[in-house]
């Protein structure tokens, strides 16, 4: 959250023309059409996901990671009426992008209520077809999908056209029904203040969660008719893709009843929510994918903090994802962190995470984290996005990772906030104020996170450091990682940050490595046919890529076959970008890979003895 009380989240932007209010029946016969199998797919690719021992678990009982962006807080927006995307052109330009140079592999795709209901039980098919049509863009592009029903300050309805703030969310029909006194924040100096301070923003959330006026059944019938018409609208191949459903982003009692506290709101009332929602689901065809569910959104707060992480929900299982967010209120708020962040900064925050999902039973997602690329905090994000991403890939900071690397725990799916190629473009009205025109950062509240924008001929461009954003991470184990780092070499400004070197007791290693960019995962075996897979970002070209590990040694990997012990691969998607293949198919084996494109042609003798020293301190250190 990018404020010091809240939160960021999305956009949303919808591209029907003239909308028919329709009962959801099934997609036309041509909208249903067999698309054909993902470009560069391979015979292992495009399974479901499914949750299993706390992992995301693919067919082939693979552990998954998934890590992208938010698709995207456009849909936050009025200007393309609730859509990421104002086209399928965009979307598809957008998509590519995200997995050639954003070196994602899933998104989190923002829909909204407003557009989805804008009048009390009348869905808008057009604005499913459109959205679906954009999500599909996504799919083929052989990325994983979870839609969000997105909200911030709950609803755009709630703010007069003079407000100094917006919201988004519920549609107008939701907000008439409360009779909301005039909204006033006081004295906020960032948007998320709204939510704990804004009268009329506190009593609509209060009526959401007590179902006053029967809004939360209208939201969750609106819900089961929008999963009823994605998954007819898309092919068994896409829905395949679609990993499950994100009910309502970052919850909030709003005001607290008499004796109530944040922990029994969750367990009272947050919580039997996602109960009816997860039945919607079931009912919509979604009964083997799970819902993603937020705790209140304070839980892990590190200046504003409340209670929570749906502690009273028992274990969770296969059919919810503890999902969460996580953004450093301290240094957004530039008053309680002065300085930039530092090794091993987050580890503790994203390690709360992994505890809480274990103990619950199953696994987590954080679905938004980021910092601010504007303002008088803009500098701090170099150091701040890198801390998190370290954070994801191991609970360890980099200082103490080589000598404990088995307490690494989990890799952490995740996906930054955001993805929005129109940054900077926008001509938004704000509150429907024509002489309120936003064009800049991302036009709402004015927020600008977005990883992304458009250049002046139109292609997609990075706004940050592509070594920070394009990483290596393990896609898919064949198996149960024991220990992951990642030391990209980012930016900030001129200055390389370097948080992880390899140790000096490692020579060998230290030379192969070098100044380059380099990842190591240790792995345990389950049997599996299926092939280890690493995202190869693209400063490391299969040429002058260098692997080591137990399974071998080798300079520019070949390309993959099915007897491959260590091969290169184009991802799926048809969009260039590549990944390491690692094929070991005993079972509780000890395994490791180190991938670097530190070398240029390095010795037989140098990768014999990188080898040795690895394999030794895999040993010493996982065995």
């Amino acid at each position: 959250m990018p404020n010091i009380r809240a939160r960021l989240l999305a956009v949303l932007v919808v591209l029907c023309g003239l909308c028919g209010f329709l009962t959801v029946a099934g997609p036309t016969a041509a909208t249903a059409a067999t698309a054909a199998t993902i470009p560069d797919s391979l015979s292992f690719d495009g399974t479901a996901l499914t949750v299993s021992g706390g992992r995301f678990v693919d067919g082939n009982g693979r552990e998954v990671v998934l890590r992208g962006y938010n698709v995207s807080g456009e849909t936050k927006l009025a200007e393309n009426r609730g859509l990421p995307f104002a086209s399928v052109a965009d979307a598809t330009k957008s998509a590519k992008a995200l997995r050639a140079l954003g070196g994602g592999n899933s998104v989190r795709f923002l829909l909204s209520w407003a557009y989805a209901e804008p009048a009390r039980g009348q869905v808008d098919t057009a604005y499913l077809a459109a959205a679906t049509d954009q999500m599909r863009a996504f799919l083929d592009a052989g990325i994983r999908v979870y839609p969000d029903f997105h909200q911030d300050l709950y609803s755009r309805w709630l703010f007069n056209a003079g407000s100094w703030y917006t919201g988004d969310g519920a549609p107008k029909w939701a907000v008439d029904l409360g009779g909301y006194p005039n909204e006033s924040c006081g004295i906020c100096l960032l948007w998320g203040q709204n939510i704990t301070q804004n009268g009329a923003v506190k009593a609509a959330q209060h009526d959401f969660w007590h179902n006053d006026h029967g809004l939360q059944d209208s939201f969750l019938a609106t819900a089961q008719q929008t999963m009823t018409y994605v998954k007819a609208s898309l092919t068994a191949e896409e829905f395949a893709g679609v990993l499950g459903f994100d009910p309502y982003n970052e919850p909030y009692a709003g005001a607290y009843d008499s004796g109530q506290t944040s922990r029994t709101w969750e367990r009272d009332l947050l919580w039997p929510f996602y109960v009816r929602f997860r039945a919607r689901m079931d009912a919509a065809g979604w009964a083997d994918k799970p819902a993603l569910v937020e705790p209140n959104l304070f839980w892990n707060g590190n200046v504003s903090k409340e209670e929570g992480g749906l502690l009273d929900a028992g274990t969770l299982g296969s059919r919810y994802v503890f999902n969460t967010h996580f953004y450093d209120q301290k240094a957004i708020s530039g008053i309680l962190m002065w300085g930039n962040a530092a090794d091993g900064q987050y580890v503790g925050d994203l390690g709360t995470v992994r505890d809480r999902a274990s103990t619950a039973g199953t696994t987590a997602i954080v679905s938004e984290f980021g910092h601010p690329l504007n303002g008088n905090t803009a500098g701090k994000a170099p150091t701040v996005l890198k801390a998190m991403y370290q954070g994801l890939d191991s609970r360890v900071k980099g200082a103490d990772w080589w000598t404990a690397p088995a307490t690494s725990g989990p890799v952490l799916s995740g996906s930054q906030w955001q993805w929005d190629i129109y940054n900077g473009r926008h001509h938004e009205l704000m509150n429907d104020n024509p002489d309120k025109v936003r064009t800049t950062g991302d036009a709402w509240n004015d927020e600008d996170l977005s990883a992304v924008r458009l250049d002046d001929g139109g292609a997609v461009a990075l706004r940050q450091d592509a070594r920070l954003l394009d990483r290596i991470y393990p896609s898919a184990t064949s198996g149960t990682t024991v220990a992951f780092t990642y030391e990209d070499r980012s930016r900030d400004g001129s200055t390389t940050l370097t948080w992880n070197p390899v140790p000096s007791t490692l020579p060998n290693t230290r030379q192969l490595v070098g100044s380059g960019q380099y990842g190591l995962l240790v792995w345990r075996s389950n049997g599996g046919t299926a092939p280890t897979e690493l995202h190869l970002p693209a400063s490391f070209p299969t040429a002058t890529t260098t692997v080591v590990s137990d399974l071998g040694t080798v300079y520019a990997p070949p390309a993959y076959t099915t007897t491959s012990k260590i091969a290169a691969a184009a991802e799926p998607g048809g969009t260039g970008s590549r990944r390491l293949l690692l094929g070991a198919q005993d079972s509780g084996v000890l395994h490791y890979a180190l991938v670097t494109n530190g070398a240029t042609a390095p010795s037989a003798t140098l990768l014999a003895a990188a080898r040795t020293e690895l394999s030794a301190w895999a040993a010493q250190k996982t065995g």
